[in-house]
């Protein structure tokens, strides 16, 4: 599984053969709190963690997936488990704290 600084997404998601997505597990009041302007060469999808074993057949495994969290322990674990189920994943290091750090300091720190 490949790791990708939140300043490397755009290159990453131009890199890849199919057009992909970020896949943010982070709960819903943490989306509410801090949520990042994906750039335009992916897709942002919301799954929280604990949903993404209920809900792995609304992800496409055509498309790759970038997975964030708020410091890049949860996306690591998500990531993983889509790379079992078959799937193209790099996970976000840092989250979407270094996000915040890399890319968009308006996005909040929480």
């Amino acid at each position: 599984m490949q790791q990708i600084t939140p300043a490397q997404v755009t290159a990453w998601a131009l890199s890849q053969s199919a057009r992909p997505v970020l896949l943010d597990v982070r709960e819903g009041w943490e989306v509410q709190t801090a949520s990042v302007k994906a750039p335009a060469e992916l897709d942002w999808v919301h799954m929280p963690m604990q949903t993404i074993p209920a809900r792995l057949s609304e992800l496409d495994r055509s498309r790759p997936v970038a997975c964030l969290c708020h410091h890049g322990s949860r996306s690591m674990q998500v990531a993983a488990f889509l790379a079992q189920q078959g799937f193209e994943v790099a996970n976000v290091a840092g989250g979407i704290h270094a996000w915040s750090a890399q890319v968009d300091p308006a996005v909040p720190v929480y």
